[in-house]
């Protein structure tokens, strides 16, 4: 098949991790995929609709549509798929409930696609309250391990160094988090938070080591520290978010610190991983283990990075979008000329009937 998808940038964080990584898994399948810049400008649509008349799929990212570009593409589309990996439906981050004008696009947006990808049960549950389980699929965000050199966890006590990493907008868990960071700079002396984003948080009693993000330094970044830490709050919005700093931990061999919250409370086996905490005293007594058992943080470390091959590295997330691709191939009727919907052989064409898993 051939599969044109709308993103906000190709190099964009979902973009990356959500489709471009799947890309050469596709291609040995048989598939195509092509990633296109979704357009700012009505008069760009004219021309993106030209370029849609060659795809068999074209796949929405992560942006609710006005009516008249949903109608568009659902009109040049033989197949519309939509992923998503945030609550989208909210209207930001400290919004406590669904903005009636997003949630309404939402649900259009969902019943008009022939399936909806999201990145974690929570945004799969959402789905299917508009789109039915049997058009919902659930693909969590996925990486490649080979790319990071795991930590080798030689240091000990004073000098251990934490690693958060993250953008400007993702920030906010983090600064929201700063009582806790600043108990642990007090409690721990010599204790480092390294900060890889591209804006850096202000602390008083914990040292704070900038490291500018590029895609690049990363890997080596994380590979040098000691343990991943992730701070959430306890909010529809965060329950919507699909874990990548912890996935990343994971895979450079990280042990990892977080709060039960959202997938945090899944992908973290707390004891074989590293630690779930809630209270201060249970992230003081958390991080003083690791900060003075370098043993303890490789064994867990390499517990992580064996999970996230078993069920979060890249090859699985495109094992499940091949037998995607594959079940629309089976379930689509035969086609007479253009690909518009109204010039189906079988005008009756009812939407694919696909497991919720």
């Amino acid at each position: 098949m051939r599969l044109a998808a709308l993103v906000e940038h190709p190099e964009h964080v979902c973009c990356r991790y959500r489709l471009a990584a799947f890309g050469p898994f596709l291609e040995q399948a048989g598939h195509r995929l092509e990633l296109l810049r979704r357009p700012r400008h009505p008069w760009e649509w004219v021309g993106l609709s030209r370029r849609l008349r060659d795809a068999d799929a074209v796949i929405v990212q992560r942006k609710l549509l006005p009516a008249w570009q949903l109608r568009l593409l659902r009109g040049r589309s033989r197949w519309l798929l939509f992923d998503f990996d945030d609550a989208i439906f909210l209207r930001h981050a400290s919004a406590a409930a669904a903005d009636g004008h997003r949630q309404r696009r939402f649900a259009a947006l969902l019943r008009a696609a022939d399936i909806t990808i999201a990145g974690n049960a929570f945004l799969a549950a959402r789905a299917v309250a508009h789109a039915g389980p049997r058009r919902v699929r659930m693909i969590p965000t996925c990486l490649d391990p080979q790319r990071y050199r795991p930590a080798a966890h030689v240091r000990s006590g004073a000098g251990v160094e934490l690693a958060w990493i993250g953008s400007a907008s993702t920030l906010r868990g983090l600064e929201a988090a700063r009582p806790l960071l600043e108990d642990l700079g007090r409690q721990l002396p010599g204790l480092r938070l390294k900060v890889i984003c591209d804006r850096f948080p202000r602390l008083h009693d914990l040292a704070v080591v900038e490291c500018p993000w590029s895609a690049g330094a990363e890997t080596e970044a994380l590979a040098a520290a000691d343990i991943g830490i992730s701070w959430l709050p306890n909010d529809r919005w965060s329950r919507g978010k699909c874990g990548l700093k912890v996935l990343q931990y994971m895979a450079a061999g990280l042990p990892v610190v977080a709060n039960p919250i959202g997938v945090q409370a899944e992908m973290v086996r707390h004891g074989q991983t590293g630690f779930l905490a809630v209270t201060p005293g249970q992230w003081q007594h958390a991080v003083a283990r690791l900060a003075q058992d370098p043993g303890l943080r490789r064994r867990m470390g390499r517990a992580g990075r064996r999970l996230l091959e078993v069920q979060y590295a890249v090859g699985i997330g495109a094992a499940r979008w091949v037998a995607l691709l594959d079940e629309l191939k089976a379930t689509s009727p035969q086609w007479d000329g253009p690909k518009h919907p109204a010039r189906l052989v079988d005008p009756g064409r009812t939407r694919p009937r696909l497991r919720f898993s």
